[in-house]
């Protein structure tokens, strides 16, 4: 009754009347409620009944994005109108006209100047209101000069995307601006400039089949939906429904295409530790601070006093000892994990992300094994799949182009054997992760922190350094199917387990490691305190010393270190007596 004919309003005030309710309330497509407008606004612009974010202005982004609300916005190159002479219910030229005059926006980019977290940026908005965010000429030449003034300024580039896609009305020279602004993301890579791309509702067509997909990191909003064609265009030509949460932002992370779902509230924070980390701004080492979880010592361990070699097994696979996770937490500051392949899927078993290992800016890989029955199933007992390595190969490329120190902390079992890692080629994923370690220009720091467990361990092993917790294990199979295979009897898993020579003084003494870290008395899982204290430390020494060596020479060393180890190696194996096998 309040909006209709019947509500007493003068047809020639309602008009005035219109624009008054306008700017009081906004309507939610999603949820159909009416959203009183300061609250809407408060709530930076996303629904307060459904949670459904509404599509930002680009003001309203730099707002939200630069430091202290403080930005200079830059000026997009002009371009003519309609070089098509495009017409159909309306002349394109009438649309464009329409469309400035709705948003007060040259064309569907803006792109402004500011700092995030202190670090100078450059932010460039596509404009959802403008034409559905359409790229056409304008819009190609407007990304192409913000990232060209973002090399010239060396300014940290964060590209903003809403859009439909290619605009009709431009065709083919709206196609060619997806070759266009790759061009330019070519440039921003090859010139060391970070790249973050953050994905809002709606993302789709050429803009996610170009630029908006070759960033170095991707950020999806919460509640965005992103592709490639439209879900409706999908159902008919593969006549069949799609999953409800089908190109959602959760769906993708789940895919492995971006390497987080943030809320909107917190992306200003999110991008401004990215940035500290990827721009090397200083910061002070984190204060380890940590508490050992309670743990039954009194409990007798199954097998434990056999020998020294069986013992040190059992230590490796503690339940209670720290993980990947755990380690992180510990040790590292503005801790960002990035998830994904960018091929397939995200894989939990193989842990990576940036952050400041004792003030040191690094990227950090290593199997996260869990330690609920939950989290172990998550983790995959530290088993990845495919997509976890090749996860680590864009962690590896990451760490070579701002040249910071990569970190692996490898515990693992082994590469997870399954029909799925079998189909999208684990052998080819371990394979590619040894020759990148092997190539990366950069400081490369492995440490054996539980269990080095064949392929899977030395896919992420290959550093210029190698060290080994006192407690870790370093073997081609576990001693227990060694037993099984060699002497046919799994009792011999301890004789199989000195044999293999598998302790990090055996690693030392075969010059497979450069430095065996110490652990507490009983082992790392009776002090964690202790145990991250030794093992940041011993870390931090090694990338100092490695960062006075020019990054182009590290590959061709690392290279000879390789393939000067296990020659002129005597092992001389325990004499089995009494015992036929």
């Amino acid at each position: 009754m309040l909006f209709g004919k019947k509500s007493g309003i003068k047809n020639r005030n309602r008009e005035r009347y219109d624009r008054v309710r306008r700017l009081m309330w906004i309507k939610c497509e999603a949820c159909g409620k009416l959203v009183y407008y300061k609250d809407y606004k408060e709530n930076k612009y996303i629904c307060p009944s459904c949670g459904r974010a509404f599509i930002m202005s680009p003001k309203q982004r730099f707002d939200l994005l630069f430091d202290d609300n403080s930005w200079t916005r830059l000026t997009p190159p002009t371009v003519s109108d309609d070089p098509l002479n495009f017409e159909d219910r309306l002349s394109y030229k009438d649309r464009l006209a329409d469309a400035r005059s709705e948003s007060g926006c040259y064309d569907a980019v803006t792109s402004a100047d500011g700092t995030i977290g202190g670090v100078p940026s450059t932010v460039c908005v596509l404009n959802g209101y403008f034409m559905m965010g359409s790229m056409g000429r304008a819009a190609g030449d407007a990304i192409v000069a913000a990232i060209e003034h973002a090399i010239a300024e060396k300014r940290a580039f964060v590209m903003v995307t809403s859009s439909g896609g290619a605009r009709m009305q431009e065709n083919i020279l709206s196609l060619m601006q997806m070759a266009r602004t790759t061009v330019a993301v070519n440039k921003l890579h090859a010139n060391k400039i970070p790249y973050i791309v953050l994905l809002t509702d709606p993302t789709f067509g050429g803009v996610t089949a170009s630029f908006a997909m070759l960033g170095d990191i991707h950020i999806a909003e919460k509640g965005a939906r992103i592709g490639f064609a439209g879900r409706r265009v999908i159902e008919q030509n593969i006549r069949e429904k799609l999953p409800s949460n089908f190109q959602t932002a959760d769906y993708l992370y789940e895919h492995g295409m971006v390497d987080m779902v943030v809320a909107r509230a917190d992306l200003h924070d999110v991008i401004a530790n990215i940035l500290a980390v990827l721009t090397k701004q200083s910061c002070e080492p984190k204060q380890i601070n940590v508490a050992t979880p309670t743990h039954d010592a009194s409990k007798k361990i199954r097998g434990m006093g056999e020998n020294e070699a069986y013992d040190k097994v059992l230590l490796a696979r503690n339940e209670n000892r720290p993980h990947f996770l755990d380690y992180i937490n510990g040790i590292v500051d503005k801790w960002t994990y990035l998830a994904g392949d960018r091929l397939y899927a995200e894989d939990s078993a193989m842990g990576s992300g940036i952050g400041f290992w004792r003030g040191i800016p690094s990227v950090i890989i290593g199997q996260e094994q869990g330690r609920t029955i939950e989290t172990r199933q998550k983790h995959r007992f530290g088993m990845p799949n495919p997509d976890g390595y090749r996860k680590a190969q864009r962690m590896m490329k990451l760490a070579e182009k701002f040249e910071l120190p990569l970190i692996s902390l490898f515990d693992t079992a082994g590469a997870f054997a399954g029909r799925e890692g079998e189909e999208r080629g684990q052998s080819q994923a371990v394979a590619s992760s040894i020759a990148m370690g092997l190539s990366v220009a950069t400081p490369y720091i492995a440490v054996n922190v539980g269990q080095g467990g064949s392929g899977g361990a030395i896919a992420i092993g290959t550093g210029d350094r190698v060290l080994m917790m006192e407690n870790a294990i370093y073997s081609v199979i576990a001693p227990e199917s060694c037993a099984s295979i060699l002497w046919r009897d799994n009792n011999f898993k301890a004789t199989a387990a000195a044999a293999m020579k598998l302790t990090a003084r055996d690693m030392a003494n075969l010059n497979v490691v450069d430095e065996v870290i110490p652990e507490p008395a009983g082992g790392a899982h009776t002090d964690w305190q202790t145990t991250m204290e030794l093992l940041a430390n011993a870390v931090a020494k090694h990338i100092t010393e490695l960062q006075s060596v020019p990054a182009s020479e590290l590959p061709s060393r690392r290279a000879d270190k390789y393939l000067a180890m296990t020659r002129d190696v005597e092992i001389y194996q325990p004499e089995h007596i009494g015992e036929e096998h």
